[in-house]
């Protein structure tokens, strides 16, 4: 199992698998303390992310943020010339997280064990680009600073611009794969018989 684990569910652009690691990766986690943590911070963010673009799309959204932090992360080990295996659900989470806070820039946000500190979620934002900022510069090697960086501007765009560009503008794909399948169905084209 730790050969298709690390093949498959860890990313790394100079892996002979590239592509599915893009979002089987998300779904990994080095420990069960780095599960809990990517989790929690799911958990805390869940219901306000659902609440702004519904099941559907924050499903859509989180596999699209996966891969696509992952490749901001395969983009910069390329050019760094740093080719370490990553894994997790980070740069996913970012995404939800920036998309929050991105919406809710006045939110009151507190760290878990010091509830008696509070700030705006602008500002949380604005504080982890920094912080992933100055990692990726100067070569922070603790974190997966690009994936966290793709993941939180993936997700302030998608708030900001790719929900109407792209969800609101899904209708002719969606219909046109729709009635591809309905014509198939009763030619024996793969479509399901009820």
């Amino acid at each position: 199992m730790r050969r298709i684990m690390f093949t498959y569910f860890t990313s790394n652009p100079s892996s002979r698998a590239l592509c599915s690691p893009m979002l089987l990766s998300t779904f990994s986690h080095f420990s069960l303390f780095h599960m809990a943590a990517n989790m929690y911070v799911l958990w805390s963010f869940s219901s306000s992310i659902v609440s702004l673009l519904g099941c559907e799309q924050f499903i859509a959204v989180y596999l699209s943020a996966g891969v696509i932090s992952t490749f901001v992360s395969y983009v910069a080990k390329m050019a760094t010339g740093r080719f370490e295996p990553s894994l997790g659900a980070s740069g996913a989470i970012m995404t939800v997280l920036a998309a929050v806070c991105t919406k809710m820039p006045e939110a009151k946000l507190a760290i878990i064990l010091l509830p008696m500190f509070t700030f705006t979620a602008g500002s949380a934002l604005k504080a982890i680009i920094a912080f992933d900022t100055a990692g990726l510069a100067l070569g922070w090697r603790l974190f997966d600073h690009a994936a966290h960086l793709g993941g939180a501007l993936f997700g302030m765009w998608y708030v900001t611009y790719g929900h109407e560009l792209i969800w609101k503008n899904r209708e002719p794909l969606v219909k046109a794969w729709h009635e591809m399948r309905t014509k198939n169905t009763g030619k024996g084209g793969g479509g399901r018989s009820n």
